[in-house]
């Protein structure tokens, strides 16, 4: 796809995403529980989308490739082997936030 605002008509049908590594696409399927290979473009500058990609992997949430190995990573892929994507707690964020500004 090129830019659209939301996946979520997609991802609904979806039995495996293959995407870039932006933050917005990663999010967006993984609250949704849909398997996610992540294909990281690393000619990016500073390679941003590798090092969310890394941190997905570790938490056992994607895989992850590059152009050159995804076909590979296709073959040896382990659905099962992912873990859910914990659900987001803004709560703590914004009680982070009243600490800051002393409204606690």
């Amino acid at each position: 796809f090129r830019f659209k605002d939301s996946l979520a008509e997609h991802l609904q049908s979806a039995d495996l995403v293959i995407s870039h590594a932006g933050a917005g696409s990663c999010l967006e399927t993984l609250e949704k529980g849909k398997p996610l290979i992540v294909v990281i473009n690393d000619k990016l500058m500073d390679n941003h989308q590798l090092e969310l990609a890394r941190q997905l992997h570790r938490d056992g949430c994607v895989f992850y490739c590059n152009c050159s190995t995804l076909v590979e990573t296709l073959q040896s892929m382990d659905l099962s082997a992912l873990k859910p994507f914990p659900p987001g707690q803004p709560e703590k964020f914004a009680s982070f936030l009243d600490k800051v500004f002393g409204l606690q």
